[in-house]
């Protein structure tokens, strides 16, 4: 199935990873999941027992992008390629998710100060007659943290929205001492490689 045009789904509701696309004039519809409700969501983000952390940031992309597309068909919505994503942090083969309270985030940046975990983003492209995924991984190092640095972030809105507490595009940005990776890949989207399967996928991108 060949893209009607220049656009695409994204089936995401992160406004991070709209504005990387918007930076590399990738234009979009927003095609939302469900992510709660009677029914429950459309494709669970629950962790499943012994699911290793790349396991687990693949799989989900991949159910998104999938269940999407069959949403495209089913609604006999115009023929595009669906983009979906998903990002997680990991530091000791543990996968940190978003932090509930302040004592959830205080604790994940005590587990990272000093120390070097990884950032992996998943992403999928899927339609009725394609499917393609890559899971890129950065290496992100932070400076040791003091207890009263901690505490002055985890008291702002900043922590709770984000994998791991944090995001590299906020202030949480001087906690970072190096990266070894894509800089998009850590903010929930790695441009170069999601321009790789959308070319993959048809769309007629120079």
């Amino acid at each position: 199935m060949k893209p009607v045009d220049k656009k695409i789904y994204l089936a995401s509701k992160s406004p991070r990873r709209r504005e990387l696309l918007r930076q590399v004039g990738i234009d979009f519809e927003l095609l939302l999941l469900r992510s709660d409700g009677p029914r429950g969501p459309d494709v669970t983000e629950e962790v499943l027992p012994g699911e290793a952390p790349l396991d687990y940031v693949a799989r989900v992309a991949l159910e998104k992008a999938k269940f999407a597309a069959s949403l495209v068909t089913m609604r006999r919505m115009a023929p595009r390629p669906v983009l979906s994503a998903d990002t997680t942090v990991t530091i000791d083969g543990a996968i940190l998710g978003k932090p509930a309270n302040p004592a959830e985030a205080t604790a994940m940046l005590q587990q990272l100060s000093g120390r070097t975990h990884q950032v992996l983003t998943s992403i999928a492209v899927a339609s009725a007659d394609f499917s393609a995924q890559v899971t890129q991984v950065s290496d992100v190092r932070f400076g040791v943290l003091s207890p009263a640095a901690i505490a002055a972030y985890c008291a702002t809105s900043e922590p709770y929205d984000k994998a791991g507490g944090y995001g590299i595009q906020g202030p949480a940005a001087v906690f970072i001492e190096h990266i070894s990776g894509s800089h998009s890949g850590i903010m929930g989207l790695p441009i170069y490689e999601t321009v790789q399967l959308l070319r993959q996928a048809g769309l007629p991108l120079p």
